[in-house]
C-alpha cells in the first residue's frame, strides 16, 4: 500500500502487531499459520504497507491474546516502536527523497542508539526545513523591522554612499549627467566581471553571476539604454562590493536587497552630484522629482526613492514615499515625517488600503495622467503636501503588481515651500483610520444594497501560500545551474 494520509495509523497498527508477536515468541510463519495467511502479507502489515481486512484483524487479535481495540490504539507499544515509526515516516517524506540517500530499514537488528540518532537527525532536518520557509506573516514582520530601522536612520547609509561614489568616479563618471552603460561595465571590470546580455535567463532570476568565470548575465533590454539594466548590473556587483554571503533567513535576504538597491541608486545618482543638484533646486524653491529623474536618466520611482535617501540628511527635510496600485493597495512605503500609513496588527503597511482622499489615490480620478498631480491633505497627524506621478506595469515589468500605479513623494506642510506645485489649490481632508472617512458606505446606499450585493472577490494567492524557499527565494537551482552550464566558456562547464 503506498504511503498516504492513512499511513501513520497503519504504521502504528503494524508495530503493535509486531510487538505482541515477538513478546509471545512467534515467528511470521507461525502467526501466519495461526490466522490463515502468508508471512509475506503479515510482513507488509507489520511495516504499515498493507491494511488488514477486519476478519484478519480479529484473527490476529485472537492469536496474539489481545482485543481489536488494542491493535488499533494510536500509541506506539514501546519506546523502540515509537522510534521505528518515526524513522519510517521520515523516510517516506519528500524531504528525505530530496536527499537521495539510501533507506535504513528499522529492523530489530538496528541498535537502539543508532535508531535514536537517526530519528534525532531527521527531526532536526525537518525543523530546519520548516524554519527556512518564510510565511507571508514572517515576511511582513521582517520587512516591517527593516522599514522601521531605515526610518530610524532617515533611510541614509553613509558607508554605502562613500564606496559607491568612489567606485563610480574611478570607473570614469565625470560628476555631471547620467551614468552610462560603459561606465557601469568599467566598474564591473574593476572587480573582474564581464557583463553579458542573454535571452534565456532563468525566469526566476533577475540576474545571474558566474563567480567562477567572472560573468554577470543580464536580460536583453526591450528598450535600449534603459535605466533598468544599469541598475540590475550594479545590484549584481553590489553583492561582491558589500561582502554579502548566502542569506540564511528571509530577513537577511530582504536586507541584502535593500543594500544592493541602495548601492545601485548611489552609483546612478552619486551623492555629490545629486546633492548639489537638489540643493540648487531647493534654493530656487523649485524641487521636483521629475527634474531629478531626468537629470540622471533614471525612472521616476528610482528618483523618488533616492530622494528619501538624501532629503533628510542633506536638505534638512523629512518626507514620505508611496507606491500605490490602482486598487488603492499600498505596495511600498517609507516615511519619517509622521504621515499616518495604514498598517496591520504586526505593523506591516504592505497590502493595506490607502485612504481614498490621499493624493496617491486621488490622482487616479484624473483623465490626464501624464503630468504631475499636486495636493494638500489634512490628516489627524497634520497637513501634508504630495506630488504624484502615474505609471503602469505589465506582467513582465519588474516591480510590484500589474496595471496602473502611482508614485508619491510628500512632505509636511512647512516644507512644501521648497517644491514646484506648492501653489496648488487642491486640498482634501482625511480622517482615516476612522471608517466614516472613506471605508463605510453612505447609510442610504448600505440600506439599499447590503442584502442584495454578492461580489465575486479576487483572491490574492500569495496570501495563502508560503513564500518560495531557498537561499535565494524562488530561484530554481535546476534552471540556474543548467543556464550557467550552457553559457560557461568552452571547457569550463
Amino acid at each position: 500500500m503506498p504511503a498516504d494520509a492513512a499511513s501513520p495509523d497503519l504504521l502504528t497498527l503494524g508495530r503493535r502487531v509486531r510487538h505482541l508477536r515477538t513478546r509471545r515468541g512467534l515467528t511470521l510463519d507461525a502467526l501466519g499459520a495461526a490466522v490463515g495467511c502468508g508471512p509475506s502479507l503479515l510482513s507488509l502489515i507489520e511495516n504499515g504497507r498493507r491494511e488488514p481486512r477486519l476478519s484478519l484483524l480479529r484473527a490476529l487479535a485472537d492469536a496474539l491474546g489481545a482485543d481489536v481495540g488494542d491493535l488499533l490504539a494510536p500509541e506506539a507499544p514501546d519506546r523502540r516502536s515509537a522510534l521505528e515509526i518515526a524513522l519510517e515516516r521520515a523516510q517516506r517524506g519528500p524531504l528525505f527523497d530530496a536527499l537521495g540517500l539510501p533507506v535504513v530499514k528499522p529492523s530489530q537488528r538496528l541498535p537502539m542508539p543508532v535508531l535514536e540518532q537517526l530519528v534525532g537527525l531527521h527531526t532536526e532536518l525537518t525543523r530546519r526545513e520548516e524554519a527556512a520557509i518564510a510565511t507571508p506573516e514572517e515576511a511582513r514582520r521582517a520587512n516591517t523591522e527593516l522599514r522601521l530601522e531605515r526610518q530610524k536612520r532617515d533611510n541614509y547609509f553613509p558607508e554605502i554612499e562613500v564606496v559607491a561614489e568612489q567606485m563610480i568616479t574611478q570607473a570614469g563618471y565625470s560628476g555631471v549627467g547620467a551614468v552610462t552603460h560603459r561606465t557601469v561595465a568599467r566598474l564591473a571590470g574593476t572587480l573582474g566581471f564581464e557583463i553579458l546580455y542573454v535571452q534565456d535567463l532563468p525566469r526566476s532570476a533577475r540576474t545571474v553571476t558566474d563567480l567562477k568565470n567572472g560573468r554577470i548575465y543580464l536580460p536583453q533590454a526591450s528598450t535600449p539604454g534603459g535605466h533598468g539594466l544599469r541598475s540590475l548590473a550594479l545590484q549584481a556587483v553590489a553583492h561582491r562590493v558589500l561582502g554579502h554571503e548566502r542569506p540564511r533567513t528571509y530577513g537577511e535576504f530582504l536586507r541584502q536587497r535593500v543594500e544592493i538597491t541602495y548601492f545601485a541608486a548611489a552609483c546612478l545618482m552619486p551623492r555629490t552630484a545629486a546633492v548639489d543638484f537638489l540643493q540648487a533646486r531647493k534654493r530656487e524653491k523649485d524641487l521636483a522629482v521629475e527634474d531629478f529623474r531626468d537629470a540622471f536618466g533614471v525612472t521616476h520611482e528610482a528618483a523618488a526613492m533616492r530622494l528619501t535617501n538624501l532629503a533628510t540628511a542633506h536638505l534638512g527635510m523629512p518626507l514620505h514615499f508611496l507606491r500605490v496600485g490602482d486598487d488603492g493597495v499600498l505596495f511600498r512605503g517609507y516615511s519619517n515625517d509622521g504621515m499616518p500609513f495604514p498598517q496591520d496588527v504586526s505593523g506591516a503597511i504592505e497590502g493595506q488600503l490607502v485612504c481614498r482622499k490621499w493624493a496617491a489615490r486621488a490622482a487616479f480620478e484624473r483623465r490626464d495622467r501624464a503630468t504631475e498631480y499636486y495636493q494638500y491633505t489634512d490628516t489627524p497627524a497634520g497637513t501634508f503636501w504630495g506630488s504624484v506621478q502615474m505609471g503602469s506595469a505589465s506582467a513582465d515589468t519588474p516591480g510590484f503588481g500589474v496595471g496602473a500605479f502611482s508614485i508619491t513623494v510628500g512632505v509636511p506642510y512647512a516644507h512644501a515651500k521648497w517644491f514646484r506645485g506648492r501653489d496648488t489649490r487642491l486640498r482634501r481632508v482625511s480622517t482615516c483610520p476612522d471608517p466614516t472617512c472613506c471605508q463605510r458606505p453612505p447609510a442610504a446606499l448600505a440600506d439599499r444594497w447590503a442584502a442584495n450585493a454578492w461580489p465575486s472577490a479576487r483572491i490574492h494567492q500569495q496570501v495563502l501560500a508560503a513564500l518560495p524557499r531557498g537561499a535565494f527565494p524562488g530561484v530554481e537551482d535546476a534552471d540556474l545551474y543548467a543556464f550557467l552550464d550552457r553559457h560557461a566558456p568552452q571547457g569550463e562547464g
